[in-house]
């Protein structure tokens, strides 16, 4: 066994293990064979504790040597110490055979003068000692381990097993039928609509606020107890109850019970967005569950027609309502028209007026023109001629006819006043006039709308008869229970174990 040092003062342990039967060659003795030995098993030492360097302390654990044979010697300090042909510690040593012929010299040489033939020297195999940490003990069951076993079997297990057996040996099957539906209008713009405007905005919203109201009316009590009158709900759902008390109906049960059972047996899917509305009605019998479903319809296609008709009804007064008020305005305009023409003798004040200041005009150019022949009969014949007199009577008689005329007409200071109270009241028959067409248009497409139907509801998937019962579905109930339970005993778990490690 050689002990070496690296050049880092790691001690490295090398054990040389000779293969059975081989001997120590004769010259075994001499120094400078056995110091290139030594030299190539330091340099292998070193290439393995270059590539596997001992972590520990030197001296933790050192295998026994074996005993050396015969002949063989310790390695000396100077041999372990670097020199010239000897590699250095930690560093690779160049290949070179350790039988290697040495220089000449009279310890080296033979008979007849050639060095005697060694044979190889045998490379030392290396052995390195792993401590081994010391085995940890085998678990074992305490107490708080079979009391969480014990609660895991009362929380989940037992609960678990229980309503499997439920599922599969107590609960009844159950069969669900498929209608969907929805609420579509009359194509096209009818009348009513194009004066919706004028009547307010009446006659009722669109498709999709009665699929909104159609949508609660499914769900509501005042459904419920017409399905009840029609096909015995509780007679039929109150069946298995001895059976199967969780999915049956109490036979007892109220109004109020029948309703928040009916939301567990009709599951309602509504698109707002499209108006869409499908439906699946559970029953204990496939035929019965068909049955119910197309109740549903049928009821929610009465309300749908119950809608109509509370909204032509409300169109059509409302029309009628509009065309007496129409007229009576109408009335009341052409009234006060004919007191104001009467009052004023005038039944046009503003053509009046306009007559009126034509004749005045007229008037004015025939005294104008009077005027003019007047002074040319003065500088002609002078004041005694008796046509001056004439033309002075005439033209006295041009001013006093103006004169009448003015004080007998309109055109004076009043005359704005009553061109403006006869353009209001010209503007509010008018107006009375377009209300009275309206008016009456409304009621004549009301009356139309009666006779037809504006919105219905129509079934896109009519009511399935099942083939096979859905429901329940027991491997989901598992699933949710297993879910359920197992978190449950997880968060009992947890809490104990915080209360514990915190005492």
């Amino acid at each position: 066994m050689a002990d070496n040092r690296l050049g880092d003062g790691r001690r490295l342990s090398v054990i040389d293990v000779a293969e059975p039967g081989a001997t120590a060659p004769a010259d075994q003795a001499d120094t400078a064979p056995r110091a290139g030995a030594q030299d190539t098993a330091t340099a292998d030492a070193a290439r393995q504790g270059t590539a596997q360097p001992d972590t520990g302390k030197a001296d933790t654990a050192k295998p026994q040597a074996p005993k050396a044979e015969a002949g063989d010697r310790p390695a000396n300090k100077a041999d372990a110490t670097p020199g010239p042909g000897k590699p250095a510690p930690g560093k690779p040593a160049d290949k070179k055979p350790a039988d290697k012929k040495p220089g000449p010299g009279p310890a080296n040489k033979g008979e007849g003068g050639e060095p005697p033939r060694k044979k190889p020297a045998k490379q030392a195999e290396t052995v390195q000692v792993i401590e081994v940490a010391p085995v940890a003990q085998p678990a074992v069951m305490r107490k708080r381990h079979w009391g969480l076993a014990l609660v895991f079997v009362l929380m989940v297990v037992a609960p678990l097993t229980a309503a499997g057996w439920y599922l599969e040996f107590r609960s009844e099957d159950q069969y669900a039928s498929i209608v969907g539906f929805t609420v579509r209008k009359e194509e096209g713009t009818s009348a009513t609509e194009l004066l919706t405007p004028l009547l307010g905005g009446l006659g009722g919203g669109g498709g999709s606020s009665d699929s909104d109201v159609l949508y609660e009316f499914i769900q509501s009590q005042s459904l419920v107890s017409r399905i009840d009158e029609r096909v015995d709900l509780v007679g039929h759902y109150s069946v298995p109850y001895d059976k199967d008390p969780i999915f049956a109906l109490n036979p007892d049960a109220t109004i109020e019970d029948l309703t928040n059972y009916w939301s567990r047996v009709v599951q309602l899917s509504y698109d707002s967005a499209t108006g869409l509305m499908e439906l699946r009605v559970l029953a204990f019998e496939a035929e019965q569950a068909r049955t119910i479903a197309r109740a549903i319809v049928e009821e929610s296609q009465a309300l749908i027609n119950d809608l109509n008709a509370t909204a032509r009804s409300d169109t059509l007064r409302y029309a009628q309502d509009d065309l007496a008020d129409a007229e009576s305005r109408l009335r009341d305009a052409r009234e006060a028209l004919v007191l104001f023409r009467t009052r004023t003798q005038i039944v046009d004040p503003e053509t009046y007026g306009r007559g009126q200041e034509s004749l005045i005009n007229v008037l004015q150019q025939q005294l104008a023109q009077a005027l003019i022949d007047y002074d040319l009969l003065l500088q002609g014949a002078g004041g005694t001629d008796p046509r001056v007199a004439q033309a002075q009577s005439r033209i006295d008689a041009i001013r006093a006819r103006i004169d009448e005329e003015r004080e007998s007409s309109v055109v004076s200071e009043d005359y704005p006043r009553l061109l403006a109270e006869y353009e209001s009241l010209a503007v509010d028959r008018e107006f009375a006039e377009e209300s009275y067409r309206a008016a009456r248009a409304a009621l004549d497409s009301a009356r139309a709308d009666v006779t037809r139907q504006t919105r219905y509801l129509a079934a896109y998937i009519e009511p399935t008869l099942p083939q096979s019962a859905e429901y329940p579905r027991r491997l989901v109930l598992m699933g949710l229970a297993a879910l359920f339970l197992f978190l449950s005993w997880a968060i009992v778990s947890l809490v104990y174990y915080s209360i514990r490690d915190s005492r």
